[in-house]
């Protein structure tokens, strides 16, 4: 007979707890998310997300800096341009505000990883992902008429140093639309990571406070995924992959554990997964009241991310995280 098996001798010296953990989380997994503004000298904290800020470029500098000083190297930067119109045009200005950040950070933090959000929401008045059109009756956005201004954006950024590129509006064809401009302007080094399954989700209200980008009218279920549907997520993930995506996003991560793990079980690919505002923000709050213990519930978030499959974490929890990971 075999003799009788005892997990837990395994567990009773931290050591040995060490030697035989499965997921190990380090500042290396993480993004850090930054809202970039016109002005100088702002750092405006966000009220619904404490210890995240709307920085202009001079404090978004020293702000990289800060983070880097923690090993916290990869940033994505979320522009709020100083004027906003139908198409979202400052989207692609050479001085809009992303394209401004990305100089200034690249001449003063050369060895930081600059990724840019691309989208439209934040740039256009209406607040949607893209142009709008008339169908039956409503307006929502154009998928084929937005692709191209998508590209032009994501050419703008990488001209100003992006090194980086993540296109978040589900539109379809996006990548491969992205991916033909960009290497046409000789970015074929720049790679593509695509929000391939971005839910219409409810934990997103902090971030729309931080971006200024709630929609004007209506939502974003038309072209974001219904949080009930799975393998609708590995349909569009299997769009992405095949017209070139580099890295795939799962988004939200939390409630969408499940997907991550299908994903990266299915496709074996570079996967990121978005731990986002609203889950930062819960945290945040329970913390404050005293209901929870913040640091270990953060880190016991940020594993159970990464134990489900996610190669790279875009958090807001990234400078916490990475000082209790010291």
């Amino acid at each position: 007979m075999f003799p009788l098996s005892r997990p837990r001798r395994l567990r009773q010296h931290p050591v040995l707890r060490d030697l035989v953990r499965e997921t190990t989380l380090s500042a290396a997994d993480f993004i850090l998310p930054l809202f970039v503004r016109p002005g100088k000298g702002i750092k405006k904290e966000i009220t619904s997300m404490p210890g995240n800020f709307q920085l202009s470029v001079d404090r978004l500098i020293d702000e990289v800096g800060a983070a880097m000083d923690l090993k916290v190297n990869a940033f994505i930067f979320f522009g709020i341009p100083s004027g906003k119109d139908a198409v979202g045009s400052s989207a692609w200005a050479e001085d809009g505000i992303v394209q401004q950040a990305l100089r200034a950070v690249k001449a003063a933090h050369p060895g930081a990883y600059l990724i840019t959000d691309e989208c439209f929401c934040e740039y256009t008045d209406h607040g949607h992902c893209g142009i709008l059109t008339e169908h039956q009756g409503r307006l929502d956005v154009d998928n084929d008429l937005t692709l191209p201004n998508l590209a032009r954006q994501c050419v703008s950024h990488a001209r100003a140093g992006a090194d980086m590129v993540a296109p978040s509006g589900m539109m379809d064809g996006m990548v491969a639309t992205i991916r033909h401009e960009l290497d046409n302007a000789g970015f074929t080094r720049v790679p593509i990571m695509s929000y391939a399954a971005k839910y219409a989700s409810g934990f997103y209200g902090p971030f729309r406070d931080a971006a200024e980008s709630p929609p004007q009218f209506g939502d974003r279920n038309t072209y974001q995924m219904d949080p009930a549907n799975s393998n609708e997520a590995m349909r569009e993930v299997e769009l992405d992959v095949k017209e070139g995506a580099d890295v795939i996003m799962v988004k939200p991560a939390l409630s969408y554990l499940d997907i991550i793990r299908r994903v990266k079980d299915r496709f074996q690919v570079p996967t990121a997964a978005y731990n986002v505002s609203g889950e930062f923000a819960m945290v945040k709050a329970a913390a404050a009241k005293g209901w929870i213990d913040e640091k270990r519930v953060a880190l016991e978030i940020l594993t159970s991310i990464k134990r489900a499959g996610a190669d790279m974490i875009l958090t807001y929890f990234a400078l916490d995280a990475a000082r209790w990971l010291k």
